[in-house]
Formats: C-alpha cells, structure tokens, sequence
C-alpha cells in the first residue's frame, strides 16, 4: 500500500572549511532518491570567521529549499593536526546550528560508519563510496568533487541505520566521541 509509506527528506553533510559537501535525499518506505547535491567551496574566503558565516547561510538556504525532516553529518576525526580537527569542529558545529535554528533533529556518524554503511569496507576510497552509490542509486554522479558523494554516503548511512534501529528497536547505539574512543583506544592519551 503506496499511502503507508513514510515518506522523509534527509540532508547529509560531509563538513569541511575549504570545501563543504551536502547531500539531499528522499527516503520513501525503502526507495531512496537523490533531490540534490554539491559543494560549498570556501577556498577562497580570507578568514575562518568568513567561511562559518557562508556555511551558516548555506546550510540555512538548503534547508529552507529542501525542509529536510533530518540532518546527517559526519563527525570530525582527530589526525595529526590538532588545528586542523578544531576548524573542522567548528565547521561542523555551524552547519548544526543552521539545522537546529530551523528545529531538525540532527544525528552524528564517524566516517568508518559511513563507508562501512555504504561499501561493507570502513577503511573504504572516496572513489569506492562514489561507485557504490552510483549502483545504490542507479545513475552517474558527479565526481569533480568527492565531498558532495560523500555527503550522499552520510545521507544514506543514516538512513540505513534508522531502518536497522526501527527493525531491531535497538536505540542504544554509541555515537559521537563515545562511539569514536570505543572503536579507536589506542587515540586516547592517559
């Protein structure tokens, strides 16, 4: 029956201060669709403040285009450059509080999750997460940047886990910085 099929929008972001990605998808009973997709490209802002400014106000605009009914997005990972995490932080961290200026529930996944979700391989190419989605969704994307794909991965992941939470009923996943320290010990300094 076609009218009992939920029916939602999911907006993934795969965060960035140099180039944001964004992906729309819809999401009706187990058909997924891309509505949209792209990049943000801050390269060329002179300051960081600049670059937060422009992803607030493009996070807004998809937002207010599209009225996703959720956000996905990719957690920041810690790599050896401690600047570079707290930029991306901060990154992520606007393009939440564009998500929850317009009251959309918001859910956080590690990039292992993501390519695990989407390729069966956490430790997955952007190349192979960009393939995979093609056969997901039957068409041809883009790839003069792998961060708007990705952010499709993020869109998807999430919606692969809320369908696996609402068939198990299992709601107590870890995520965010705990789901990172459980699956990653050695990156915890004592």
């Amino acid at each position: 029956m076609e009218a009992n099929l939920t029916e939602k929008i999911i907006l993934g972001i795969d965060p960035g201060t140099r180039i944001l990605g964004y992906g729309v998808i819809s999401v009706k009973g187990s058909k997924l669709e891309i509505i949209q997709y792209g990049v943000l490209r801050l390269e060329k802002l002179a300051s960081h403040e600049l670059k937060l400014k422009k992803i607030f106000e493009r996070i807004t605009q998809i937002i207010t285009e599209y009225l996703p009914d959720e956000m996905a997005i990719e957690a920041p990972f810690y790599g050896e450059n401690v600047q570079s995490m707290l930029k991306l932080g901060r990154a992520q961290g606007v393009a939440m509080a564009a998500a929850l200026a317009k009251d959309i529930n918001i859910v956080e996944y590690l990039p292992k999750k993501v390519k695990q979700s989407v390729t069966g391989n956490g430790n997955a190419s952007k190349e192979q997460v960009a393939y995979m989605l093609e056969k997901l969704f039957n068409q041809t994307l883009e790839k003069r940047t792998l961060d708007a794909t990705d952010a499709l991965a993020v869109a998807v992941c999430h919606f692969m886990h809320a369908k696996t939470k609402a068939l198990t009923g299992n709601n107590s996943k870890k995520s965010g910085w705990s789901a990172f320290l459980s699956e990653n010990p050695e990156r915890l300094k004592k």
